[in-house]
């Protein structure tokens, strides 16, 4: 009696892990075409709310602003939009920090690349790419490279910067003792509310496939 109902279990396991296969959802299927309206066209961003790079220790901005264009395009992933240009504090209001004022060049263009979209939400997931930036906090110096995590949402226009540890690097530091190395782990993390240029119309990103 023991084979029967040993085999017996086999072909009801298999049955039911069949069953399963079949009624198991599809895993979404990354979006292809990127939808941006309008495109083509320029876009200027200004931050909502404090920028700030960390890089052992904070450093603060509470004005930055940003410009370039944006386009439909296809791929994953896919640049949807170049920064051409992205400024951090300004004479009057400068970034701060615990060893002094900051001062950060970008090397541009930076680039908004889209990976992942969900339709629910509106929500554009992927990372800003080819950051290149000099920073100065007092006496120490040094420059950072690397990418930025993201997401983009449709309903507010806010581009939000999450960057983790490892998306940036310190790829050189001087004037910095033990505080700031090529060891380092910068993040990037702030709000940008995104416009099209001289307007106050929100750009919309949308992910789709063929």
């Amino acid at each position: 009696m023991k084979k029967p109902l040993t085999r017996i279990a086999v072909v009801a396991g298999a049955g039911v892990a069949a069953l399963t296969m079949a009624v198991a959802p599809a895993s979404a299927v990354p979006s292809t075409v990127w939808t941006v309206n309008p495109s083509p066209a320029n876009f200027s961003a200004i931050n909502s709310g404090n920028i700030v790079l960390t890089a052992n220790i904070p450093m603060t901005c509470t004005t930055s602003s940003a410009s370039g264009t944006m386009g439909s395009t296809t791929g994953n992933p896919a640049t949807v939009a170049t920064i051409n240009a992205i400024n951090f504090g300004t004479s009057t209001s400068p970034c701060t920090s615990v060893l002094g004022n900051v001062t950060t060049v970008a090397t541009t263009p930076w680039t908004v690349v889209a990976q992942d979209y969900t339709a629910s939400t509106g929500v554009t997931k992927g990372y800003i790419g080819n950051v290149k930036a000099k920073v100065t906090a007092g006496a120490c110096v040094f420059n950072v490279q690397g990418k930025a995590t993201a997401t983009y949402t449709n309903s507010t226009g806010i581009l939000a910067v999450t960057s983790v540890s490892g998306d940036l690097a310190v790829t050189s530091a001087s004037g910095c003792g033990t505080v700031v190395t090529t060891a380092t782990k910068p993040t990037f993390k702030g709000n940008y509310a995104v416009k099209v240029s001289g307007t106050s119309t929100i750009p919309t990103i949308v992910g789709s496939n063929p």
